[in-house]
């Protein structure tokens, strides 16, 4: 940053780095992924709920990198004029990854939707002071009811892989209303990342061939999306993070950017979602290093 932005206040990155850098957070990245996300798709009466719960060290860690801003904040008016709002919170996202707390996902993907977004000004209109706020809520409810909202995305689909032009979701046209045009959606997704989010943005074949349609967990009149989570992944890495598969069994969702052009307008959220892997890795290399010199430093052989 003295290179980046000579002269920028980085108290907030220094109490940013005691919080993330003390036991108490260590102990909470630990727990997050020791004690994984767990899948329930039915209540004790029988009913789909489609709900995963975490152990209460992932809100934690949630609510830490939310009220950091390392989110969607950067986008906000008042730190957009500041003209160094990204690089201070690309500092803040290394300096948090390097406590691996594996649940970063969300929070670069809330980040990364914006410029994708505001292709449909109608719903970016609507979300961007809860995507830009730095308050964390978990809670399944209307958007407009929330203090703060988490973004999601989902191209990848079993028969495709990573040939996203391979996909069979299908949308088909169900009228318009506030926000343009809106669609039924029926299909899968084979890797749809941080299920719990709020919304997402995903691939889909339309009558104009593959399009990017924003797909909320809750719709605008209350009731639930049609929304089925399958399973979770049972992954390598990154736990405590709730990687999933789910179904689309006519799931409402609404047409961002041009209508055939869904690859091109994702990708400019999967290109800032690359940026952060970038930042992440470096973070993690740093402590891994800075942990290998502690450790070198007292060894006696």
């Amino acid at each position: 940053l003295a290179f980046n932005a000579p002269g920028l206040d980085t108290s907030a990155l220094r109490d940013l780095g005691r919080l993330v850098g003390s036991g108490e957070y260590q102990a909470h990245a630990r727990l997050a992924n020791v004690f994984t996300p767990q899948l329930k798709t039915h209540s004790r009466f029988g009913h789909r709920i489609d709900q995963v719960e975490f152990h209460p060290s992932y809100h934690a860690l949630m609510t830490a990198a939310v009220g950091a801003g390392l989110h969607g904040s950067a986008f906000a008016p008042d730190e957009q004029a500041s003209g160094t709002a990204h690089l201070r919170r690309a500092a803040g996202f290394m300096l948090f990854t390097e406590l691996e707390p594996s649940m970063l996902c969300p929070i670069s993907m809330t980040y990364a939707v914006t410029p994708a977004l505001q292709d449909n000004a109608a719903i970016y209109r609507d979300w961007a002071p809860q995507l830009t706020s730095r308050r964390y809520d978990p809670t399944l409810t209307l958007w407009r009811d929330k203090p703060g909202v988490t973004m999601g995305m989902g191209m990848t689909e079993k028969q495709g892989g990573s040939d996203v032009r391979a996909n069979t979701t299908r949308a088909e046209a169900d009228g318009s209303d506030a926000w343009g045009q809106r669609f039924k959606v029926t299909g899968h997704k084979w890797f749809f990342s941080a299920p719990m989010c709020d919304a997402f943005l995903i691939l889909a074949q339309t009558a104009s061939g593959l399009s990017c349609l924003f797909l909320p967990r809750v719709l605008p009149d209350g009731s639930v999306n049609a929304i089925l989570i399958q399973r979770l992944k049972d992954k390598l890495g990154n736990k405590a993070n709730a990687s999933s598969e789910v179904e689309f069994h006519g799931a409402s969702a609404w047409l961002v950017g041009e209508e055939g052009r869904g690859v091109p307008q994702i990708l400019a959220m999967g290109t800032m979602t690359r940026l952060d892997c970038a930042l992440g890795t470096s973070g993690l290399m740093r402590q891994a290093l800075s942990i290998a010199l502690n450790h070198t430093a007292q060894r006696k052989a």
